[in-house]
């Protein structure tokens, strides 16, 4: 593991950001700094930007103005800026976005979240942002390069707050939220009634029949995961009702675009659970989606130059 060097992707950090706001020279040194170094000899992360879309909080497509996710932990945890109401926009704080259901404010600001690095200072629920005891440690020279960077002047804020910003608090119901908007959601009801034939057999409330939807331009596939993605009978009479869930969301929310995948979960009590991908290029009938319909729904949905994926630049 000592040979392997840190996982940086700047580009994808810097799209990340959200737009009109870019990633902070102290970050993109820290990258330079990092460059090379031991993967977990000053914590075990990768330096890769990711949209809320994909980290672990419910239906998070939403929210990607209001996060810069650029570090990635081997169990799927997400940390990066919150740029939430009333936040500094500027330095905003750092936070944790756990697998296992961990939200945490880890610092104040990215120069504190670097600090704590040095020092070590993380709870078992972020032991990943501690150095690997089986990797030569380079927090010592991380406290180093910080202290020898120059201290950027900040203005004094109008009014100082001592006040912590309730992340967990936030996140919480954000998830609360978003499940009875989708509980009570129109076409999820209709969705789950056309379904009703796929209900889970289980008795548990958390057992439910997983769907998956791809939507580019004309192109169409919707399976049922039993044994592998399977078509299912009724598949194509769900697909205006899909196509117009598509077309309402990017009404709501313009600068997202329109989706490309979705996946959902069927609960016993016919409630629908979504989840959106406005980045991955799905496969259709085998084969990756034409670049035609999707550059076609681009043109129609445009969406801020950093929001839009490689394959389809």
């Amino acid at each position: 593991m000592s040979d392997t060097p840190y996982p940086i992707d700047l580009d994808s950090i810097r799209g990340a950001f959200p737009p009109g706001i870019e990633a902070p020279p102290l970050l993109l040194d820290f990258a330079g700094w990092l460059n090379g170094r031991p993967w977990g000899s000053v914590g075990c992360f990768s330096l890769q930007g990711q949209f809320s879309d994909q980290a672990p909080i419910f239906d998070g497509s939403p929210l990607r103005d209001r996060f810069a996710l650029f570090m990635r932990l081997p169990d799927g945890s997400a940390v990066g800026g919150w740029y939430g109401a009333g936040l500094d926009r500027d330095d905003p704080p750092i936070v944790g976005l756990g697998s296992e259901g961990d939200y945490e404010l880890l610092a104040p600001s990215l120069d504190a979240l670097l600090s704590k690095l040095t020092s070590q200072q993380f709870d078992k629920a972020w032991h990943d942002l501690l150095p690997d005891d089986e990797v030569e440690c380079h927090t010592v020279a991380l406290a180093e390069w910080l202290a020898g960077r120059p201290v950027a002047e900040k203005p004094a804020p109008e009014e100082a707050s001592s006040e912590v910003p309730d992340f967990r608090g936030f996140v919480e119901k954000w998830s609360r939220d978003r499940e009875d908007f989708w509980a009570n959601h129109r076409m999820m009801a209709e969705l789950g009634w056309r379904l009703a034939a796929h209900l889970p057999k289980g008795k548990n409330a958390w057992d439910k029949t997983r769907f998956e939807v791809a939507i580019v331009g004309t192109q169409y596939q919707a399976r049922v995961l039993t044994r592998g993605p399977q078509p299912f009978e009724e598949a194509a009479s769900i697909e205006s009702l899909l196509r117009e869930l598509r077309e309402e969301m990017w009404r709501a929310q313009r600068e997202l675009g329109l989706w490309s995948a979705m996946s959902f979960g069927l609960y016993a009590d016919g409630r629908v659970m979504p989840n959106f991908d406005y980045n991955t290029r799905p496969t259709i009938d085998g084969e990756p989606a034409l670049l035609a319909e999707a550059k076609a729904d681009l043109a129609r949905a445009p969406r801020p130059e950093r929001w839009v994926p490689k394959w389809l630049t």
